[in-house]
């Protein structure tokens, strides 16, 4: 039951980081601008944040998961936001030609903004939820360690997706030329400002629909 709640843990890790996501966009495009391990750092704060919500959700504690949910107005606006000001300054910011070295704010940074923002949305939560139900995963209530191994099989199996995408940027970004990452900055920021923007719409459209 222990390994089969790991291997379970990675599958469900791999499934949730593979679908390239606004936030998986932010992760390429710093891994392309300021290097591997910006991305990487970035996609550990993603993976750090999905294995916590995977944790909670198996444990059943519904206590952060109703806080985030009954606040998710707030937190939608300000991640929102927060997405459209990451990518109108990615967007109207100039790749550089070489990496930042020794940047370890930087990286710090990068890792606590993709959690943050991966954390403050209920939708995190709510996904495990779904995903849980999917495969018949059952409630996990008062076993700690057991819940512990599955969202060390989500955190290994997202580390892992990231991990190989930071050596494939590697191997492959000498291919890519200035302008070339000029235009990845541009098309990613403006993805990432539209994924801020629907946000707001869909706060507006609950906000005036009408009928149940």
């Amino acid at each position: 039951m222990t390994i089969e709640l790991l291997l379970l843990g990675i599958i469900i890790g791999l499934m949730v980081a593979v679908p390239v996501g606004p936030l998986g966009l932010l992760c390429v495009n710093r891994a392309l601008s300021r290097g591997p391990s910006h991305g990487l750092f970035s996609g550990m704060g993603v993976a750090t944040a999905d294995a916590l919500a995977a944790g909670i959700t198996a444990l059943g504690m519904t206590l952060v998961s109703d806080f985030l949910i009954h606040h998710q107005t707030l937190l939608r606006v300000v991640g929102g936001l927060f997405l459209c000001y990451l990518g109108i300054k990615i967007y109207r910011t100039r790749p550089a030609t070489q990496a930042p070295v020794g940047d370890v704010g930087g990286l710090a940074r990068a890792y606590a903004t993709t959690f943050l923002l991966t954390v403050s949305n209920p939708v995190t939560f709510l996904s495990f939820v779904a995903i849980y139900a999917g495969w018949g995963v059952r409630s996990l209530s008062g076993r700690y360690l057991a819940a512990a191994l599955l969202a060390g099989g989500v955190f290994a199996g997202s580390v892992l997706w990231w991990l190989a995408l930071a050596v494939g940027l590697v191997l492959f970004r000498d291919r890519f030329s200035h302008a070339a990452l000029g235009w990845i900055h541009k098309i990613s920021g403006a993805a990432i400002t539209v994924a801020g923007i629907v946000i707001f719409l869909s706060l507006w459209k609950g906000n005036f629909a009408i009928g149940p």
